[in-house]
């Protein structure tokens, strides 16, 4: 097998020679870039190169020639043409039939390229904390157990948008997480699944990608893994996160052997996190598949919603693109196992084809849904991949990817193995890098209906896995009340609860009986809206629901509700508590409510609620001090005996995990508190309190 291996990578010894120069030539370059950024940061002064002499021409015998031939912008060697651009990685061309004779000037490329570097240093002079996080990437090392692996990204890394294919880093990716599962586990392993795989930067040519991987937890036979993806500007020393991924893989011993992996040693109180969460994670990968059955039956209730024809709907036929590979030993593990990486990087490039025949456009990759290793293929597979468009979702696309694997009996008779479904979520830019619309799609067949409800449950289900693992920090939006600028105030407050409702773009998620749930994604940024209806006068509905302190009858999630000020019939300032989640503290909020009664008869009724600040209620050691962004409810009359309630709320991240798990279909929170709602309406409490309005 290894003999195989090395005459298909380097049919000749010249080929070795050539890869192996090309190999540490790349290092090298990589190494110097790393070594005077770390100078530069540091503050220290770089020596101008071009008027210093290297030791072994500081002798009085050598000729002016020798220093001239030296000291020139490119030093003139056989074949040899260097160009040394401020930041970039000396190149060589080498004519054809020359090998080691054609490097014999490479030393001089360095110096030459280090005296330029010198000769720039004085417009160097960057910010003062860009400087300290470059610096501590040129210098870092892997913690242990950790593996670390940087990649300078070539063109030939590149789509059409000079961006890093999605394709090439999803194989580092598997290449760095499977390295780091073999140095835990001592033995060869193999990818079992990965978890989404949300991009929140691009990583461009001239860029550096920095990944690392490490073992969170490890179970009997197979472990987790967490990995995370860096890109670094080597101009600006700037670096940004490009992603946060977690894949199983399992230890796969030679022959008959059992294994049983060795737990993981924690070093740091964010390693006991991670331990703690991967358990969580486990759960929820196992859960999965029940996961979306259920939300399939119960998406076929609301077929007649979201199936009704629209104008300017599209056909998928058009979007059906079939591929196939030869896995060769370069595609191959030492054990003749394909790399899942390697695997996923082909079905990216199949799926990004799909993609773009439905956008006429080069799509790019936002996300890559949860998948598993469905089955193994070795070298001499061919491996049939098919793609076609899922559904869409205002400005993304989901394409789904089957692979197929036959060996050559199986090939011969059309009898393949299915080893792998994946779904890639894509967006689109156009000329001035706005994001594209998709046409809405149009099923047609069974098989087309099946697909269009299956993207709309993994859209629900990656809802709320995105929103529970991507631990944002709550950044403060609310405002501080002032009674002089009560009126504005109150007006922000309902203006921007109509503008939240009036947004295009809500998908139906749920529906059960009385009650449907909507969504709206913009900008990383969720919406929920909740539509109840209920038998019972909007008015009386209106009265009910605008006086918060009867909120805790029928809201779970709220404990308490307390009057803070009484401002003026249309506005109250609140105290509410809400109930302890997830081991930790309980959350607090203190909110500004302006309602509104209709104009006229037949308008619709409004409870807008928002956060302020009050230096009055000061945040409490006993609760984590919260906020609302934008909340309400919009509740319209149908006849004088039945209404529609609607409540929105723009999430923030307090809000977030009181909703995640329901979005992502393992929790019923938000139907059970809407039919709470319906029957606090539909029987109101006898209290005298109807009669005052």
């Amino acid at each position: 097998m290894l003999e195989v291996f090395w005459r298909h990578c380097f049919p000749t010894e010249d080929c070795f020679v050539q890869s192996l120069i090309a190999a540490l030539d790349s290092v090298t370059a990589f190494l110097c870039q790393k070594l005077f950024l770390a100078l530069r940061l540091s503050g220290s002064r770089l020596p101008d190169l071009s008027t210093r002499e290297p030791p072994f021409l500081r002798t009085s015998q050598t000729s002016p020639e020798t220093r001239e031939r030296w000291f020139s912008p490119t030093r003139d060697s056989p074949g040899v043409t260097l160009r040394a651009p401020s930041l970039a990685a000396p190149t060589t061309r080498r004519p054809e039939g020359q090998g080691l004779a054609a490097r014999a000037g490479g030393t001089s490329a360095l110096w030459s390229w280090a005296g330029r570097a010198g000769r720039a240093e004085r417009g160097w002079r960057g910010v003062e904390g860009r400087r300290r996080s470059a610096l501590a990437l040129a210098m870092e090392r892997p913690a242990p157990g950790e593996v670390l692996m940087s990649q300078a990204i070539q063109p030939a890394h590149a789509t059409a948008r000079g961006e890093l294919s999605a394709g090439q880093l999803l194989k580092w990716i598997d290449i760095t997480a499977c390295l780091a599962a073999e140095k835990h586990a001592g033995v060869s392993c193999v990818t079992a699944s990965v978890d989404d795989i949300q991009f929140e930067e691009t990583a461009r040519v001239g860029q550096v990608i920095t990944i690392k991987a490490k073992v969170t937890r490890a179970f009997s036979t197979s472990m987790e893994i967490g990995i995370k993806v860096m890109v670094q500007d080597m101009v600006t020393g700037i670096e940004k996160l490009v992603s946060v991924a977690f894949s199983t893989f399992v230890a796969k011993p030679v022959g008959k052997e059992k294994i049983h992996l060795k737990p993981v040693t924690l070093l740091t109180e964010q390693d006991h996190v991670e331990h703690n969460l991967a358990a969580e994670r486990r759960k929820v990968r196992l859960q999965h598949e029940d996961t979306f059955n259920n939300l399939m039956k119960e998406s076929s209730k609301f077929d007649d919603l979201i199936f009704d024809e629209e104008e300017g709907a599209v056909s998928t036929r058009g979007t059906s693109v079939q591929s196939i590979e030869l896995v060769l030993p370069p595609h191959a593990n030492h054990h003749g196992n394909t790399f899942g990486g390697q695997i996923m990087a082909w079905m990216e490039t199949v799926a990004t084809i799909s993609a773009s025949h439905l956008c006429c456009a080069h799509p790019f990759l936002k996300s890559v849904d949860m998948f598993k290793f469905r089955g193994p293929s070795t070298v001499g597979d061919r491996l049939v991949f098919t793609a076609i468009v899922n559904n869409t979702f205002q400005t993304c696309v989901e394409v789904g990817v089957r692979v197929e694997a036959f060996d050559c009996q199986e090939w011969a008779e059309g009898r393949g193995r299915h080893i792998n479904s994946a779904f890639l979520i894509y967006n689109a830019a156009d000329d001035k890098e706005n994001l594209i619309t998709f046409p809405r799609i149009q099923p047609i067949s069974k098989d087309d209906f099946r697909r269009y409800r299956g993207a709309i449950a993994r859209k629900r289900i990656r809802l709320g896995r995105k929103y529970v693992i991507s631990h944002k920090e709550e950044v403060p939006l609310c405002v501080h009340w002032d009674i002089s600028k009560q009126a504005s105030l109150s007006d922000s407050n309902v203006e921007t609860l109509k503008k939240l409702a009036a947004k295009r773009g809500w998908e139906v998620t749920s529906t059960v009986e009385k009650i449907k749930i909507y969504t709206l994604e913009e900008h990383d940024v969720l919406s929920v809206w909740v539509e109840k209806h209920v038998g019972s006068p909007a008015h009386l509905a209106y009265c009910l629901l605008s006086d918060f302190t009867k909120r805790p009858l029928w809201d779970p999630h709220c404990v308490s509700c307390e009057v803070i000020d009484w401002v003026s019939e249309d506005d109250q300032l609140y105290h509410i508590t809400c109930p302890i989640l997830n081991d930790d503290k309980p959350k607090d909020f203190v909110v500004l409510v302006s309602r509104r009664k209709p104009l006229k008869d037949g308008n619709t009724y409004t409870v807008a609620v928002k956060s302020v600040i009050l230096p009055s209620v000061p945040p409490s050691p006993q609760y984590i001090r919260s906020e609302i962004i934008c909340a309400g409810f919009l509740i319209h009359a149908i006849d004088s005996n039945s209404c529609i309630v609607s409540y929105f709320n723009h999430m923030s991240a307090s809000i977030l995990p009181y909703f995640a798990g329901n979005l992502g279909g393992w929790s019923k929170s938000i139907e059970e508190t809407a039919a709470s709602c319906i029957q606090f309406l539909e029987n109101p409490p006898d209290d005298g309190f109807i009669s005052t309005f």
